[in-house]
């Protein structure tokens, strides 16, 4: 048996719960390199509990509609930033925690120019570009103690267009 999830587009109000959008949206915050560039300033939330921040390249597989969503993972230990090099839209499947696993999925469709960052501690799904394969930046914990944990569930949930 599935269960349907409705797919949401990502703002950041909506993800509020789950995470940071990051995006350039509205006016810089400041202007630099003699004007040239515009600053829009601390866009997300990076925290890395005992560890420390690295920067690793992912690649990706193509997802499909219908997406299965059967499993989503959690890093009790550091949020988790994808900054996407390939203008590729992702799934992104989000829950607040329930006594110890996810409660009721959320999925966001994710704009090309649009990246997250994805809360310590909350539940989301493994990444997902659309239709065709995509490149991102991940920007995560990086120590010696376990951050990952993951929950299989007993019926998936579908993601449709």
């Amino acid at each position: 048996m599935s269960v349907l999830l409705t797919l949401e587009p990502l703002t950041r109000e909506a993800f509020a719960p789950y995470g940071d959008v990051i995006e350039v949206s509205g006016e810089p915050d400041k202007l630099i390199n003699k004007g040239m560039c515009g600053r829009f300033h601390d866009l997300a939330k990076l925290d890395f509990g005992s560890g420390r921040a690295g920067i690793s390249l992912f690649d990706a597989q193509a997802r499909h509609f219908p997406y299965s969503l059967d499993m989503m993972e959690r890093h009790p230990e550091g949020s988790q930033a994808f900054i996407p090099l390939s203008g590729v839209p992702m799934i992104i499947s989000v829950a607040k925690d329930n006594f110890g696993k996810p409660g009721q999925p959320r999925a966001f469709l994710s704009e090309p120019h649009q990246s997250i960052n994805i809360h310590r501690n909350t539940w989301h799904g493994v990444l997902a570009p659309v239709e065709r394969a995509g490149q991102y930046i991940v920007i995560d914990r990086i120590g010696d103690t376990p951050n990952l944990e993951e929950y299989y569930f007993q019926d998936s949930y579908i993601v449709n267009v």
